[in-house]
Protein backbone atom coordinates (compact mmCIF):
# COMPACT_ATOMS: atom_id res chain seq x y z
CA UNK A 1 0.00 0.00 0.00
CA UNK A 2 1.53 3.37 -0.83
CA UNK A 3 1.83 6.46 1.21
CA UNK A 4 -0.01 7.80 -1.82
CA UNK A 5 -3.15 5.43 -1.02
CA UNK A 6 -3.39 5.80 2.77
CA UNK A 7 -2.96 9.53 2.62
CA UNK A 8 -6.17 9.71 0.28
CA UNK A 9 -8.42 7.32 2.17
CA UNK A 10 -7.40 8.97 5.39
CA UNK A 11 -8.23 12.66 3.47
CA UNK A 12 -11.98 10.93 2.06
CA UNK A 13 -12.31 9.68 5.34
CA UNK A 14 -12.05 13.10 7.61
CA UNK A 15 -13.92 15.34 4.41
CA UNK A 16 -16.74 12.56 5.65
CA UNK A 17 -16.15 13.68 9.82
CA UNK A 18 -16.45 17.35 8.88
CA UNK A 19 -19.34 16.88 6.67
CA UNK A 20 -21.30 15.13 9.46
CA UNK A 21 -19.66 17.63 11.68
CA UNK A 22 -21.61 20.56 9.30
CA UNK A 23 -24.69 18.99 9.15
CA UNK A 24 -25.24 18.50 12.77
CA UNK A 25 -23.72 21.86 14.56
CA UNK A 26 -25.97 24.14 12.20
CA UNK A 27 -27.68 26.03 15.14
CA UNK A 28 -25.72 24.96 17.59
CA UNK A 29 -24.65 27.07 20.95
CA UNK A 30 -22.78 26.14 24.11
CA UNK A 31 -25.41 24.08 25.54
CA UNK A 32 -25.75 21.71 22.16
CA UNK A 33 -21.73 21.25 22.78
CA UNK A 34 -22.24 19.82 26.32
CA UNK A 35 -25.65 18.08 26.21
CA UNK A 36 -26.83 18.14 22.60
CA UNK A 37 -30.19 19.08 24.08
CA UNK A 38 -30.82 16.00 25.27
CA UNK A 39 -31.99 14.82 22.05
CA UNK A 40 -29.87 11.24 20.79
CA UNK A 41 -31.39 8.40 19.59
CA UNK A 42 -30.48 5.67 22.38
CA UNK A 43 -29.09 3.33 20.08
CA UNK A 44 -26.61 5.84 18.05
CA UNK A 45 -25.38 5.87 21.59
CA UNK A 46 -24.78 2.53 22.44
CA UNK A 47 -23.37 1.76 19.34
CA UNK A 48 -20.92 4.96 18.84
CA UNK A 49 -19.71 4.10 22.51
CA UNK A 50 -18.42 1.13 21.26
CA UNK A 51 -15.82 2.44 19.32
CA UNK A 52 -15.49 5.17 22.05
CA UNK A 53 -14.71 2.78 24.83
CA UNK A 54 -12.28 0.27 22.41
CA UNK A 55 -10.27 2.95 20.68
CA UNK A 56 -6.92 2.05 19.26
CA UNK A 57 -5.52 0.28 22.35
CA UNK A 58 -7.95 -2.35 21.34
CA UNK A 59 -7.42 -2.65 18.23
CA UNK A 60 -3.78 -2.84 18.16
CA UNK A 61 -2.64 -3.78 21.68
CA UNK A 62 -5.50 -6.70 22.19
CA UNK A 63 -4.59 -9.16 19.47
CA UNK A 64 -0.83 -8.15 20.15
CA UNK A 65 -1.00 -9.11 23.47
CA UNK A 66 -2.63 -12.84 22.77
CA UNK A 67 1.05 -13.61 21.86
CA UNK A 68 2.20 -12.99 26.02
CA UNK A 69 -1.63 -14.16 27.88
CA UNK A 70 -3.67 -15.52 25.70
CA UNK A 71 -7.35 -15.04 25.28
CA UNK A 72 -6.56 -14.03 29.24
CA UNK A 73 -7.78 -10.68 29.07
CA UNK A 74 -11.34 -11.60 28.32
CA UNK A 75 -11.10 -11.94 32.14
CA UNK A 76 -11.00 -8.38 32.32
CA UNK A 77 -13.88 -7.89 29.89
CA UNK A 78 -16.09 -10.43 31.79
CA UNK A 79 -15.33 -7.70 34.86
CA UNK A 80 -16.92 -5.02 32.56
CA UNK A 81 -20.43 -6.56 32.69
CA UNK A 82 -20.92 -6.28 36.49
CA UNK A 83 -19.25 -2.63 36.12
CA UNK A 84 -22.14 -1.57 33.40
CA UNK A 85 -24.80 -3.34 35.31
CA UNK A 86 -23.71 -1.34 38.68
CA UNK A 87 -23.93 1.67 36.39
CA UNK A 88 -27.50 1.03 35.07
CA UNK A 89 -28.36 0.58 38.51
CA UNK A 90 -26.99 2.75 40.90
CA UNK A 91 -25.12 5.86 38.56
CA UNK A 92 -27.80 6.52 35.75
CA UNK A 93 -30.66 7.10 38.14
CA UNK A 94 -28.80 9.59 40.00
CA UNK A 95 -27.90 11.55 37.46
CA UNK A 96 -30.63 12.21 35.75
CA UNK A 97 -32.84 12.58 38.75
CA UNK A 98 -30.11 15.51 39.79
CA UNK A 99 -30.12 16.58 36.04
CA UNK A 100 -26.43 16.86 35.76
CA UNK A 101 -24.43 18.33 33.07
CA UNK A 102 -20.88 17.57 35.05
CA UNK A 103 -21.22 14.52 37.19
CA UNK A 104 -18.62 15.92 39.46
CA UNK A 105 -21.04 18.62 40.16
CA UNK A 106 -23.34 15.88 42.33
CA UNK A 107 -20.01 15.43 44.71
CA UNK A 108 -20.51 19.38 45.43
CA UNK A 109 -24.45 18.28 46.50
CA UNK A 110 -23.32 15.46 48.51
CA UNK A 111 -20.07 17.25 50.07
CA UNK A 112 -19.02 21.29 49.42
CA UNK A 113 -16.57 23.08 47.12
CA UNK A 114 -13.26 20.90 47.48
CA UNK A 115 -14.71 17.31 46.98
CA UNK A 116 -16.03 18.35 43.69
CA UNK A 117 -13.03 20.33 42.14
CA UNK A 118 -10.88 17.20 43.62
CA UNK A 119 -13.27 14.72 41.84
CA UNK A 120 -13.18 17.11 38.55
CA UNK A 121 -9.06 17.51 38.77
CA UNK A 122 -8.32 13.73 38.91
CA UNK A 123 -11.22 13.14 35.84
CA UNK A 124 -9.63 15.42 33.80
CA UNK A 125 -6.38 13.98 34.88
CA UNK A 126 -7.00 10.60 33.81
CA UNK A 127 -8.98 11.70 30.85
CA UNK A 128 -5.93 13.70 29.58
CA UNK A 129 -3.02 10.88 30.26
CA UNK A 130 -5.39 7.81 28.91
CA UNK A 131 -6.69 9.63 25.55
CA UNK A 132 -2.84 10.80 24.99
CA UNK A 133 -1.56 7.53 24.62
CA UNK A 134 -4.45 6.12 23.06
CA UNK A 135 -3.96 9.07 20.64
CA UNK A 136 -0.30 8.44 20.75
CA UNK A 137 -0.91 4.64 19.36
CA UNK A 138 -2.87 5.82 16.34
CA UNK A 139 -0.03 8.59 15.45
CA UNK A 140 2.55 6.05 15.81
CA UNK A 141 1.30 3.39 13.38
CA UNK A 142 0.48 5.97 10.93
CA UNK A 143 4.18 7.53 11.26
CA UNK A 144 5.48 4.15 10.62
CA UNK A 145 3.90 2.68 7.73
CA UNK A 146 2.73 6.44 6.22
CA UNK A 147 4.94 9.76 7.12
CA UNK A 148 8.72 7.95 8.05
CA UNK A 149 8.21 7.25 3.89
CA UNK A 150 8.09 10.83 3.55
CA UNK A 151 10.63 12.20 6.29
CA UNK A 152 7.53 13.92 7.92
CA UNK A 153 8.70 14.36 11.95
CA UNK A 154 6.53 12.43 14.00
CA UNK A 155 5.21 15.81 15.93
CA UNK A 156 3.98 16.83 12.76
CA UNK A 157 1.53 13.83 12.59
CA UNK A 158 0.68 14.53 15.43
CA UNK A 159 -0.49 18.15 15.14
CA UNK A 160 -1.84 17.28 12.19
CA UNK A 161 -4.25 14.56 13.89
CA UNK A 162 -5.16 16.86 16.28
CA UNK A 163 -5.98 19.28 14.42
CA UNK A 164 -8.19 17.43 12.67
CA UNK A 165 -9.69 16.61 15.73
CA UNK A 166 -10.04 20.15 16.65
CA UNK A 167 -11.81 20.77 13.06
CA UNK A 168 -15.01 18.27 13.40
CA UNK A 169 -15.61 18.62 17.35
CA UNK A 170 -14.91 22.51 17.79
CA UNK A 171 -18.69 24.22 17.13
CA UNK A 172 -21.32 20.63 18.07
CA UNK A 173 -19.49 18.84 20.72
CA UNK A 174 -21.01 16.09 22.13
CA UNK A 175 -23.89 16.15 19.72
CA UNK A 176 -21.35 15.87 16.74
CA UNK A 177 -19.36 13.06 18.30
CA UNK A 178 -22.58 10.91 19.12
CA UNK A 179 -23.17 10.88 15.38
CA UNK A 180 -19.12 11.05 14.18
CA UNK A 181 -18.23 8.37 16.81
CA UNK A 182 -21.36 5.74 15.16
CA UNK A 183 -19.67 6.44 12.00
CA UNK A 184 -16.67 5.24 13.07
CA UNK A 185 -17.75 2.43 15.39
CA UNK A 186 -18.68 0.63 11.92
CA UNK A 187 -15.48 1.11 10.77
CA UNK A 188 -13.90 0.09 13.25
CA UNK A 189 -15.71 -3.10 13.43
CA UNK A 190 -15.76 -3.84 10.11
CA UNK A 191 -12.18 -3.51 9.64
CA UNK A 192 -11.88 -6.62 12.23
CA UNK A 193 -14.47 -9.05 10.50
CA UNK A 194 -13.02 -8.75 7.38
CA UNK A 195 -9.22 -8.89 8.82
CA UNK A 196 -10.42 -12.12 10.58
CA UNK A 197 -12.23 -13.50 7.27
CA UNK A 198 -9.49 -12.84 4.96
CA UNK A 199 -6.96 -14.52 7.55
CA UNK A 200 -9.32 -17.47 7.66
CA UNK A 201 -9.36 -18.01 3.71
CA UNK A 202 -5.55 -17.39 3.39
CA UNK A 203 -5.48 -20.44 6.02
CA UNK A 204 -7.85 -22.49 4.61
CA UNK A 205 -10.22 -22.73 7.08
CA UNK A 206 -13.84 -22.41 7.27
CA UNK A 207 -15.61 -20.45 10.23
CA UNK A 208 -16.44 -23.74 12.52
CA UNK A 209 -12.13 -24.85 11.53
CA UNK A 210 -11.44 -21.32 12.65
CA UNK A 211 -13.32 -21.59 15.98
CA UNK A 212 -11.55 -25.22 16.26
CA UNK A 213 -7.86 -24.02 15.24
CA UNK A 214 -7.89 -21.05 17.63
CA UNK A 215 -9.46 -23.44 20.43
CA UNK A 216 -6.50 -26.07 20.04
CA UNK A 217 -3.67 -23.06 19.65
CA UNK A 218 -1.51 -22.06 22.63
CA UNK A 219 -3.35 -18.96 22.53
CA UNK A 220 -6.87 -20.01 23.53
CA UNK A 221 -6.08 -19.74 27.57
CA UNK A 222 -8.84 -17.72 29.11
CA UNK A 223 -9.07 -18.39 32.73
CA UNK A 224 -6.17 -18.28 35.03
CA UNK A 225 -7.11 -19.93 38.50
CA UNK A 226 -3.49 -21.74 39.58
CA UNK A 227 -1.13 -18.68 40.97
CA UNK A 228 -2.71 -16.50 43.24
CA UNK A 229 0.66 -14.18 43.14
CA UNK A 230 0.03 -13.84 38.90
CA UNK A 231 -0.86 -10.78 37.35
CA UNK A 232 -3.38 -12.53 35.10
CA UNK A 233 -5.02 -14.54 38.72
CA UNK A 234 -9.12 -14.68 37.81
CA UNK A 235 -10.78 -13.02 40.24
CA UNK A 236 -7.72 -10.18 40.14
CA UNK A 237 -8.69 -9.90 36.19
CA UNK A 238 -12.28 -10.50 37.03
CA UNK A 239 -12.30 -7.80 39.77
CA UNK A 240 -10.42 -5.32 37.93
CA UNK A 241 -12.62 -5.25 35.29
CA UNK A 242 -15.61 -4.73 37.17
CA UNK A 243 -14.27 -1.30 38.28
CA UNK A 244 -12.33 -0.20 35.56
CA UNK A 245 -15.96 -0.27 34.00
CA UNK A 246 -17.41 1.59 37.17
CA UNK A 247 -15.02 4.46 37.35
CA UNK A 248 -13.55 4.84 33.77
CA UNK A 249 -16.98 4.89 32.20
CA UNK A 250 -19.66 5.40 35.16
CA UNK A 251 -17.72 8.45 36.66
CA UNK A 252 -16.22 9.72 33.79
CA UNK A 253 -17.55 12.70 31.97
CA UNK A 254 -16.49 11.76 28.61
CA UNK A 255 -18.47 8.99 28.60
CA UNK A 256 -21.24 9.57 30.67
CA UNK A 257 -22.12 13.17 28.80
CA UNK A 258 -22.83 11.13 25.80
CA UNK A 259 -25.49 8.96 27.98
CA UNK A 260 -26.94 11.75 29.58
CA UNK A 261 -27.62 12.95 26.09
CA UNK A 262 -30.21 10.54 25.74
CA UNK A 263 -34.12 11.49 26.85
CA UNK A 264 -34.83 9.57 29.43
CA UNK A 265 -33.36 7.63 32.08
CA UNK A 266 -35.00 4.16 30.54
CA UNK A 267 -33.67 5.43 26.83
CA UNK A 268 -30.02 5.52 28.63
CA UNK A 269 -30.20 2.23 30.52
CA UNK A 270 -31.23 0.76 27.42
CA UNK A 271 -28.59 1.92 25.60
CA UNK A 272 -25.96 0.88 28.46
CA UNK A 273 -27.42 -2.69 28.40
CA UNK A 274 -26.87 -3.22 24.75
CA UNK A 275 -23.90 -1.76 24.69
CA UNK A 276 -22.36 -4.05 27.25
CA UNK A 277 -23.50 -7.04 25.60
CA UNK A 278 -22.03 -5.95 22.28
CA UNK A 279 -18.74 -4.77 24.02
CA UNK A 280 -17.73 -8.58 25.20
CA UNK A 281 -18.64 -9.86 21.57
CA UNK A 282 -16.39 -7.15 19.94
CA UNK A 283 -14.01 -8.34 22.37
CA UNK A 284 -14.10 -11.57 21.51
CA UNK A 285 -13.60 -10.66 18.14
CA UNK A 286 -10.49 -8.82 19.16
CA UNK A 287 -8.80 -11.58 20.84
CA UNK A 288 -9.83 -14.50 17.49
CA UNK A 289 -8.00 -11.77 15.15
CA UNK A 290 -4.94 -11.79 17.46
CA UNK A 291 -4.96 -15.70 17.62
CA UNK A 292 -5.14 -15.84 13.85
CA UNK A 293 -2.45 -13.60 14.11
CA UNK A 294 0.06 -15.38 15.22
CA UNK A 295 -1.15 -18.73 13.71
CA UNK A 296 -0.96 -17.02 10.46
CA UNK A 297 2.98 -15.94 11.19
CA UNK A 298 4.03 -19.14 12.23
CA UNK A 299 2.48 -20.94 9.38
CA UNK A 300 4.38 -18.62 7.12
CA UNK A 301 7.53 -18.72 8.95
CA UNK A 302 7.25 -14.53 9.54
CA UNK A 303 9.26 -13.24 12.20
CA UNK A 304 7.00 -11.60 15.46
CA UNK A 305 7.55 -7.83 15.63
CA UNK A 306 9.59 -7.17 19.20
CA UNK A 307 6.85 -4.94 20.39
CA UNK A 308 3.55 -6.72 20.28
CA UNK A 309 1.73 -4.24 19.00
CA UNK A 310 3.33 -3.88 15.40
CA UNK A 311 1.94 -7.46 14.28
CA UNK A 312 -1.30 -6.69 13.40
CA UNK A 313 -0.39 -3.47 11.56
CA UNK A 314 2.72 -5.16 9.67
CA UNK A 315 1.01 -7.93 8.37
CA UNK A 316 -2.52 -6.09 7.13
CA UNK A 317 -0.25 -3.68 5.19
CA UNK A 318 2.35 -5.89 3.90
CA UNK A 319 0.88 -9.77 3.94
CA UNK A 320 -2.52 -9.11 3.39
CA UNK A 321 -4.80 -8.53 0.50
CA UNK A 322 -5.44 -4.36 0.03
CA UNK A 323 -8.79 -4.57 0.94
CA UNK A 324 -7.51 -5.78 4.83
CA UNK A 325 -4.99 -2.92 4.39
CA UNK A 326 -7.67 -0.26 3.53
CA UNK A 327 -10.21 -1.42 6.34
CA UNK A 328 -6.82 -1.15 8.79
CA UNK A 329 -6.24 2.49 7.69
CA UNK A 330 -9.91 3.08 8.52
CA UNK A 331 -9.99 1.21 11.72
CA UNK A 332 -7.21 2.61 13.43
CA UNK A 333 -8.07 5.79 12.44
CA UNK A 334 -11.75 5.45 13.52
CA UNK A 335 -10.48 3.16 16.75
CA UNK A 336 -8.49 6.34 17.94
CA UNK A 337 -10.61 9.14 17.02
CA UNK A 338 -13.31 7.71 18.04
CA UNK A 339 -11.77 7.99 21.50
CA UNK A 340 -9.93 11.23 20.89
CA UNK A 341 -12.90 13.35 20.00
CA UNK A 342 -14.95 12.36 22.74
CA UNK A 343 -11.91 12.69 25.71
CA UNK A 344 -11.79 16.47 24.39
CA UNK A 345 -15.27 17.23 24.35
CA UNK A 346 -15.67 15.68 28.07
CA UNK A 347 -12.59 17.25 29.30
CA UNK A 348 -13.44 20.55 27.60
CA UNK A 349 -17.17 20.23 29.41
CA UNK A 350 -15.89 19.24 32.47
CA UNK A 351 -13.52 22.23 32.57
CA UNK A 352 -15.88 25.19 31.94
CA UNK A 353 -18.91 23.49 34.46
CA UNK A 354 -16.74 22.69 37.06
CA UNK A 355 -13.59 25.21 37.08
CA UNK A 356 -15.15 28.20 34.62
CA UNK A 357 -18.90 28.56 36.38
CA UNK A 358 -20.30 28.64 33.33
CA UNK A 359 -23.74 28.61 34.70
CA UNK A 360 -23.54 32.09 34.93
CA UNK A 361 -22.66 33.68 31.90
CA UNK A 362 -23.62 35.22 29.08
CA UNK A 363 -23.82 32.80 25.49
CA UNK A 364 -21.47 35.36 24.27
CA UNK A 365 -18.68 34.59 26.65
CA UNK A 366 -19.46 31.31 27.11
CA UNK A 367 -18.28 30.46 23.43
CA UNK A 368 -15.09 32.46 23.89
CA UNK A 369 -13.93 30.67 27.17
CA UNK A 370 -14.86 27.02 25.24
CA UNK A 371 -13.42 27.78 22.46
CA UNK A 372 -9.88 28.74 24.69
CA UNK A 373 -10.63 25.74 26.59
CA UNK A 374 -10.60 23.62 23.18
CA UNK A 375 -7.86 24.86 22.06
CA UNK A 376 -5.76 24.08 25.27
CA UNK A 377 -6.44 20.74 26.09
CA UNK A 378 -5.95 20.00 22.09
CA UNK A 379 -2.41 21.18 22.79
CA UNK A 380 -2.05 19.70 26.16
CA UNK A 381 -2.74 16.65 24.14
CA UNK A 382 0.30 17.27 21.78
CA UNK A 383 2.29 17.93 24.52
CA UNK A 384 1.80 14.56 26.37
CA UNK A 385 2.42 12.50 23.63
CA UNK A 386 5.77 13.78 22.77
CA UNK A 387 6.56 13.22 26.14
CA UNK A 388 5.49 9.73 26.13
CA UNK A 389 7.13 9.09 22.76
CA UNK A 390 10.52 9.57 24.70
CA UNK A 391 9.49 7.33 27.76
CA UNK A 392 7.60 4.67 26.88
CA UNK A 393 8.72 1.21 27.30
CA UNK A 394 5.75 -0.79 27.88
CA UNK A 395 2.63 -2.14 25.83
CA UNK A 396 0.15 1.44 25.75
CA UNK A 397 -2.94 -1.17 26.83
CA UNK A 398 -0.93 -1.62 30.01
CA UNK A 399 0.11 1.68 30.07
CA UNK A 400 -3.30 2.80 29.83
CA UNK A 401 -4.82 0.62 32.62
CA UNK A 402 -1.84 1.18 34.44
CA UNK A 403 -2.32 4.78 34.70
CA UNK A 404 -6.20 4.15 35.64
CA UNK A 405 -4.99 2.44 38.58
CA UNK A 406 -3.96 5.13 40.24
CA UNK A 407 -5.72 8.55 39.15
CA UNK A 408 -9.67 6.94 38.65
CA UNK A 409 -9.50 5.44 42.46
CA UNK A 410 -9.79 8.44 44.72
CA UNK A 411 -13.29 9.14 41.92
CA UNK A 412 -13.85 5.19 43.22
CA UNK A 413 -13.56 6.27 47.01
CA UNK A 414 -15.73 9.81 46.90
CA UNK A 415 -18.66 7.99 44.93
CA UNK A 416 -18.66 5.12 47.36
CA UNK A 417 -18.74 7.38 50.38
CA UNK A 418 -21.37 9.70 48.86
CA UNK A 419 -23.73 6.89 47.88
CA UNK A 420 -23.01 4.16 50.72
CA UNK A 421 -22.77 6.69 53.62
CA UNK A 422 -24.59 9.37 55.11
CA UNK A 423 -21.37 11.34 56.73
CA UNK A 424 -19.97 14.08 56.10
CA UNK A 425 -16.46 15.06 55.22
CA UNK A 426 -13.32 18.30 56.66
CA UNK A 427 -14.03 19.43 53.07
CA UNK A 428 -10.70 21.01 52.78
CA UNK A 429 -8.68 17.88 53.78
CA UNK A 430 -9.87 16.13 50.62
CA UNK A 431 -7.87 17.14 48.48
CA UNK A 432 -4.79 15.49 50.85
CA UNK A 433 -6.28 12.20 51.19
CA UNK A 434 -7.52 11.79 47.07
CA UNK A 435 -3.67 12.60 46.82
CA UNK A 436 -2.20 10.62 49.13
CA UNK A 437 -4.62 7.43 48.17
CA UNK A 438 -2.85 6.65 44.94
CA UNK A 439 0.68 7.30 46.34
CA UNK A 440 -0.14 4.78 48.85
CA UNK A 441 -1.43 2.42 46.09
CA UNK A 442 1.94 2.82 44.38
CA UNK A 443 3.72 1.69 47.54
CA UNK A 444 1.59 -1.00 47.81
CA UNK A 445 2.02 -2.24 44.12
CA UNK A 446 5.80 -1.98 44.03
CA UNK A 447 6.61 -3.59 47.11
CA UNK A 448 3.77 -6.29 47.12
CA UNK A 449 6.26 -8.95 46.62
CA UNK A 450 8.35 -8.77 49.57
CA UNK A 451 5.38 -7.40 51.66
CA UNK A 452 2.66 -9.70 50.93
CA UNK A 453 4.79 -13.66 50.36
CA UNK A 454 5.32 -12.73 46.20
CA UNK A 455 1.89 -11.34 45.73
CA UNK A 456 1.75 -8.94 42.79
CA UNK A 457 -0.98 -6.40 41.82
CA UNK A 458 -3.11 -6.01 38.59
CA UNK A 459 -5.73 -4.23 37.81
CA UNK A 460 -7.37 -4.49 41.31
CA UNK A 461 -5.11 -1.69 42.30
CA UNK A 462 -7.69 -0.06 41.19
CA UNK A 463 -10.18 -1.01 44.30
CA UNK A 464 -7.48 -0.90 46.75
CA UNK A 465 -7.03 3.00 45.99
CA UNK A 466 -10.64 3.28 46.49
CA UNK A 467 -10.91 1.37 49.44
CA UNK A 468 -8.01 3.44 50.66
CA UNK A 469 -9.68 6.80 49.65
CA UNK A 470 -12.87 5.66 51.41
CA UNK A 471 -11.22 5.11 55.05
CA UNK A 472 -9.11 8.27 54.77
CA UNK A 473 -12.79 9.67 53.85
CA UNK A 474 -13.92 7.94 56.91
CA UNK A 475 -11.47 9.08 58.67
CA UNK A 476 -11.61 12.89 58.56
CA UNK A 477 -16.04 13.04 58.18
CA UNK A 478 -18.44 13.48 60.79
CA UNK A 479 -22.16 12.93 61.24
CA UNK A 480 -24.18 14.56 59.18
CA UNK A 481 -26.17 17.18 61.39
CA UNK A 482 -28.60 17.08 58.40
CA UNK A 483 -28.69 14.15 56.39
CA UNK A 484 -29.37 14.90 52.72
CA UNK A 485 -31.18 12.19 50.55
CA UNK A 486 -29.85 11.63 46.98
Amino acid sequence: MTPTLVISIISVYFLVLILISWFTSRGADTHTFFTANRQSPWYLVAFGMIGASLSGVTFISVPGNVGKIGFGYFQVVLGYILGYWAIIGILMPLYYRLNLISIYTYLEQRFDFWSYKTGAFFFMVSRTIGSSLRLYLAATVLQLFLFDAWNIPFYVTVATTIVLIWLYTNKGGIKTIVWTDTFQTFFLVSAVVIAVWQIASRLGLSFSEMVDAIEQSRYSQIFYFDDVNSPMYFWKQFIGGAFIALTMTGMDQEIMQKNLTCKTLGEAQKNMFWFSLTLVFVNLLFLALGALLYLYAEQHAISIPAVSDELFPYLALNEFSLLVGIFFILGITASSYASADSALAGLTTSFCIDFLNFKNKPEVTRKRQKLIVHIGFSLLFLIIILIFKEVNDRSVIDAVLGVAGYTYGPLLGLFAFGLFTKRQVRDRIVPIVCLLSPAISYLLSTNSKAWFNGYVFSFEILLVNGIITFIGLWLISRKAEKTQTL
